[in-house]
């Protein structure tokens, strides 16, 4: 699944309203006839499937190049956590080349996502189902595009960003999202993150359960470890109506663009694709 599609949610009412046009280009190279370049060290660009977490692709991958490079065992990880129910950009390094992670996922990233405003739940996403409508219907009601770009405008520059509950932040030596889910009442630190562009792109005014929601559109410019969730809740605070993201997409992050990742099930069938000549 690529950026440019959404994936339908629980009812037809419910689903993403991201109008983003992307070209679809083609993947980038990868040297797939010298296997031990692999062992050397590459940098993989995936576009992570929904509903995947960013182990699973590792996990897949490394089993793939086991298959393709003969080697027992072969280093490969990620540079930069997508959640589970993003899509887009995850940049995969192996062999030596996991020696430049570090380095990798501090580059300024780029999302598109659509936040429902009007509407709340503890995760700030769809993982999770709605805890509280807006107070006061009214307010969503009247929200207007031009209100929200200014709320919008308003999150950027230096933030004290507190993360989600519904995240892997550790508490304790316990990560956030194990104790939320067990409803423990945790504090979180908040982290220093840079905003470079939160720009409103589209707006549609609906209802969902009878409740009225605005879902917005959004281009994001960032810094690592900007969470977009956070984002998505301090827009809705901003404009006190309360938010949450319906849909994400990791579109670049540093030179890596989503219009040249692989998907996982062709990069999977690349490596397993029988080289051999008669």
């Amino acid at each position: 699944m690529t950026c440019a599609e959404r994936p339908s949610s629980r009812s037809k009412s419910q689903r993403p309203y991201l109008r983003i046009p992307m070209s679809v280009t083609s993947s980038h190279e990868l040297p797939f006839e010298r296997p031990e370049a692999f062992l050397e060290g590459q940098v993989m660009v995936i576009d992570k499937p929904l509903t995947w977490t960013s182990f699973d692709v590792v996990n897949k991958v490394r089993y793939a190049l086991r298959g393709f490079t003969g080697a027992k065992k072969i280093k490969v990880g990620h540079a930069g956590t997508l959640d589970p129910l993003a899509t887009g950009v995850l940049v995969v390094c192996c062999g030596r080349a996991t020696k430049t992670i570090d380095t990798l996922q501090t580059q300024a990233k780029v999302y598109i996502a659509t936040v429902r405003l009007g509407a709340h739940t503890p995760s700030l996403d769809a993982e999770t189902e709605v805890d509280a409508w807006a107070k006061d219907p009214a307010a969503v009601t009247e929200l207007t595009e031009e209100a929200v770009a200014k709320a919008a405008a308003s999150l950027t520059g230096t933030l004290e960003q507190r993360p989600p509950l519904y995240s892997a932040k550790k508490v304790d030596g316990v990560k956030a999202y194990a104790a939320a889910r067990k409803g423990a009442d945790i504090k979180l630190r908040t982290s220093t993150v840079t905003v470079d562009l939160f720009q409103v792109d589209r707006t549609v005014a609906q209802k969902v359960d009878g409740h009225p929601v605005f879902d917005v559109d959004v281009t994001i410019h960032c810094s690592k470890g900007t969470y977009i969730r956070s984002l998505a809740r301090d827009l809705g605070d901003a404009l006190g109506v309360g938010g949450t993201l319906t849909a994400l997409c990791r579109v670049s992050s540093g030179d890596f663009h989503v219009d040249h990742a692989w998907s996982v099930d062709a990069l999977v069938d690349e490596l397993n694709r029988d080289r051999t000549t008669a």
